[in-house]
């Protein structure tokens, strides 16, 4: 594999999973923009054969290299961020994975015996960043209560390996070339944002502003029946000079926290 054909697979399971997407994007080109992508992010779990460092191996053979650790105490999460030295235009990854000790035996059996039951050849490849979820069958009355105690546990016991969201470099647009420019054309055209800590996250101090939209809407088929939940969405970064006049390139967890909020349930008007 190399990095064109994994974005490219990834990019397109993901706007069948969140169809808003090319709609946001084909909007910026419309305006004339050209977009380029910020940052990608999976979510996983700490188990060995799944964990952070095994997403991460496929992009650390082409290249990549580990660059920030980030924690979340409250999502009982933890997360790093890589990066391919010297080549801007590829995008940051950006994988979080749950912490199964922090939760309650409900969450670390599902998973387990998801994890023991899943073949060992689907998850010793580099494959497993798009192989979805571990659960050969899907229960609702599950992804309830997963969602009792923990959003993005129910969002990875659905959805699994693949990407989580995309995000549009504002840096790199001409026309929109800040997150509230961008924010406003998304509103305009009918796009809700998620406001889970205001709109914008993060300021111009902390070197970094993000926004996002709210997950779309799919309809998955349970084995009680075909429900309606969110999926994936789509982010939005500035990125500013430090005193150095280097463009900050990492994240900030304050922000990443509410950004995970993108995902959570939430009913259609």
């Amino acid at each position: 594999m190399n990095l064109t054909y994994i974005f490219d697979h990834l990019w397109m399971d993901y706007i069948i999973q969140n169809p808003s997407v090319l709609n946001i994007y084909n909007l910026f080109i419309d305006e004339g923009e050209k977009v380029v992508n910020d940052h990608i992010a999976f979510r996983t779990l700490d188990f060995p054969g799944i964990n952070i460092d095994v997403l991460a191996k496929p992009f650390i053979e082409l290249g990549y290299s580990p660059m920030g650790e980030y924690v979340f105490n409250d999502k009982h999460l933890i997360a790093k961020h890589y990066e391919l030295p010297g080549d801007s235009l590829q995008p940051r990854v950006f994988i979080s994975q749950l912490i199964l000790s922090d939760c309650s035996p409900f969450i670390q059996k599902t998973f387990r015996e998801a994890f023991e039951m899943t073949d060992r050849n689907k998850l010793s490849t580099d494959e497993l960043i798009f192989s979805g979820t571990l659960f050969s069958s899907l229960s609702y009355d599950v992804y309830n209560l997963l969602r009792e105690e923990s959003e993005y546990a129910a969002w990875f016991y659905v959805f699994g390996f693949r990407a989580n969201h995309f995000t549009v470099s504002v840096n790199s647009l001409k026309k929109f070339n800040n997150i509230l420019k961008v924010n406003e054309l998304l509103k305009k055209n009918g796009f809700s944002l998620n406001s889970s800590g205001g709109e914008i996250k993060g300021t111009t101090s902390d070197l970094l502003q993000q926004s996002s939209t709210i997950a779309d809407i799919v309809t998955i088929k349970f084995i009680e029946g075909s429900y309606e939940i969110p999926s994936c969405y789509y982010e939005f970064a500035q990125r500013y000079p430090d005193s150095n006049g280097n463009l900050y390139s990492g994240f900030i967890a304050k922000s990443a926290d509410k950004i995970f909020e993108s995902t959570n349930f939430y009913k259609k008007d």
